[in-house]
C-alpha cells in the first residue's frame, strides 16, 4: 500500500513539473517568435506568424522531450532499487 502511495505522489509531482516546463517553454518560444517578427517585419501579420511558428513548434520533437520528465526519474529509481537489492 505504501508503494502505491509513493508512486501516486511521484506521479503527481512529475506531472506538475511537466506542466510547468511545458508552459514555460511554450511561453519562451512565443516570446522569441514575437521578437523575431518585430525585428524582421515579415509580410504576414504578427498573429498569423506566431500561430504558424507555434504549430511548427508543436510538430517538432522539442515538446516531446519533456516526456523525459517521466521516463528518466523512473529509470533512475528502478536502477537504484536494482543496485541496492542485487549487488
Amino acid at each position: 500500500m505504501a508503494l502505491i502511495r509513493v508512486a501516486a505522489l511521484g506521479f503527481v509531482v512529475l506531472s506538475v513539473i511537466y506542466v510547468l516546463l511545458s508552459f514555460s517553454a511554450r511561453a519562451a518560444f512565443r516570446r522569441k517568435l514575437r521578437r523575431e517578427w518585430d525585428d524582421e517585419r515579415p509580410t504576414q501579420d504578427r498573429d498569423a506568424f506566431v500561430k504558424q511558428g507555434m504549430e511548427d513548434y508543436d510538430a517538432s520533437i522539442r515538446p516531446k522531450l519533456f516526456l523525459g520528465v517521466y521516463i528518466l526519474p523512473v529509470c533512475v529509481v528502478i536502477l537504484m532499487i536494482y543496485l541496492t537489492n542485487f549487488q
